[in-house]
């Protein structure tokens, strides 16, 4: 592999609000839909030896919209499992915990974070065995653990770097090194 395109789905009504959108399966908004149309002038003539996508429909109608109508489905690339906090946002939880902190507290009765770099990490060795560059179409939580496993740093380094929605983002080596090539590109 030579490069991984982080591609993260366009706009909900939940991100939106900033409600923590796990297993929900919600739709994209007409603006989440106007986002991945132009996600796909960025990635128009980019070739990819593999390009997956998070079976939830937010990751596959992006990728359908942004011109990948074949990525394959991988379960591995589902958002992080919020339990108990699916659809809520961290204000209304912090109501109640006030110092919470999803990336150190975790969630009640979902995934934990090790969980989804377990995730992550089949993700990458199934990219690395691709063979050339790849796409994954999927979220927030789960691309940021993705990169902080990428970068060989704890999956909870993932709380430091902001993804928005209908972005890319390239992971790439310097050498052997692996890196962030470019990040959080989002076209207006």
């Amino acid at each position: 592999m030579n490069q991984l395109w982080l591609i993260r789905h366009g706009e909900t009504e939940w991100s939106r609000s900033g409600a923590h959108t796990g297993r929900t399966d919600i739709p994209l908004t007409q603006e989440g839909e106007r986002k991945a149309a132009a996600l796909g002038e960025v990635l128009r003539g980019q070739a990819f030896a593999l390009v997956l996508s998070s079976p939830l429909a937010r990751a596959r109608d992006t990728a359908w919209i942004a011109g990948y109508p074949a990525a394959i489905q991988d379960p591995d690339l589902r958002e992080w499992d919020y339990g108990g906090y699916e659809g809520r946002t961290t204000a209304a939880i912090r109501a109640e915990r006030p110092d919470w902190s999803l990336w150190r507290d975790g969630v009640p009765g979902g995934e934990t974070i090790d969980d989804v770099a377990v995730r992550a990490r089949r993700v990458l060795a199934r990219a690395q065995a691709a063979g050339g560059d790849v796409a994954l179409f999927a979220h927030g939580h789960l691309l940021r653990i993705l990169t902080a496993c990428w970068l060989g740093l704890p999956p909870d380094a993932g709380r430091l770097f902001a993804l928005g929605t209908a972005s890319v983002s390239i992971l790439g080596y310097e050498r052997e090194t692996p890196v962030i090539a470019m990040w959080n590109l989002v076209r207006k």
